[in-house]
């Protein structure tokens, strides 16, 4: 029977809980490079490095490298409505991208365009659907009133009627 060499073992796992970031990784950069992206911090910082309004209306797609080797393409997914914006920005978010590679990684920037609600099945969002506030029964505002009833400061009053509304509200969960 022989024995393993140190090299030939698998890489031991660490006991109890690990982050999910050492668990898929290697996954990620796996998927990350059939697409083009080198860097992974690319797809994972994306608001980050090009700002909020951009992220919301687009998404980084793929990183093509051309035959000539002197930069490669960056494709970028956004709706119809805010394609117009975006390419009066694509300068400035090159920049940006580049700045984040450390060096002039990608000379061009595409623009790919969808519906707004994505794809076929609706799988390219933009933007987080606001979150709606439920609505809260009258026993629940009549029993949040009589909390604050004593207080004669309006704007206490009225702080403290939100505060017992909340708790309420959560305890029926």
């Amino acid at each position: 029977m022989r024995v393993k060499a140190q090299s030939e073992r698998p890489p031991r796992r660490m006991r109890g809980f690990e982050r999910t970031s050492s668990l898929l990784g290697e996954r990620i950069r796996n998927v990350g490079e059939k697409r083009g992206f080198a860097v992974t911090r690319l797809l994972t910082h994306w608001a980050e490095i090009v700002g909020e309004d951009t992220a919301r209306a687009a998404r980084p797609v793929k990183v093509h490298y051309g035959r000539q080797g002197f930069g490669a393409t960056l494709t970028i997914l956004t709706t119809g409505a805010n394609a117009p914006m975006l390419e009066m920005q694509k300068e400035q978010i090159r920049q940006k991208v580049n700045a984040c590679y450390g060096y002039s990684a990608i000379s061009r920037i595409r623009l790919t365009q969808t519906a707004p609600i994505g794809f076929a099945e609706g799988q390219a969002q933009f933007a987080p659907a606001p979150a709606q506030p439920r609505a809260i029964d009258p026993e629940t505002r009549a029993r949040a009133a009589q909390f604050s009833g004593d207080v004669a400061d309006d704007g206490l009053r009225s702080a403290l009627e939100a505060l017992a509304r909340n708790v309420l509200s959560r305890q029926k969960r």
